[in-house]
């Protein structure tokens, strides 16, 4: 008996689904075992930018806009800052 065409579908999602969670799984260990601040905060641009995908597989792409633009843009700029800022104050401490 072959299967239907919504049949396959759902099983091809599943699949997808079931990679785009190993990926995002493997991905925040990275981010936890990354020890360096500025490479942390790549890993973690990288990390929001697959949450987002993942997002977009289960059908919520306002959702994984609203990932995109917090966890790859806003939250690492504000990290890089932060470093910038810290680096600058030692910088001009005697």
């Amino acid at each position: 008996m072959r299967k239907s065409t919504s049949a396959r579908r759902r099983s091809h999602d599943r699949g997808a689904a079931s990679c785009g969670l190993s990926l995002v799984a493997i991905a925040a260990l990275v981010v936890v075992r990354t020890r360096d601040p500025v490479a942390q905060s790549v890993t973690v641009s990288f990390y929001g930018v697959l949450l987002a995908v993942l997002f977009v597989l289960f059908q919520a792409p306002d959702v994984a806009l609203s990932q995109i633009v917090v966890c790859a843009v806003a939250l690492p700029l504000m990290i890089l800052l932060a470093l910038a800022k810290i680096k600058k104050q030692r910088e001009h401490e005697p």
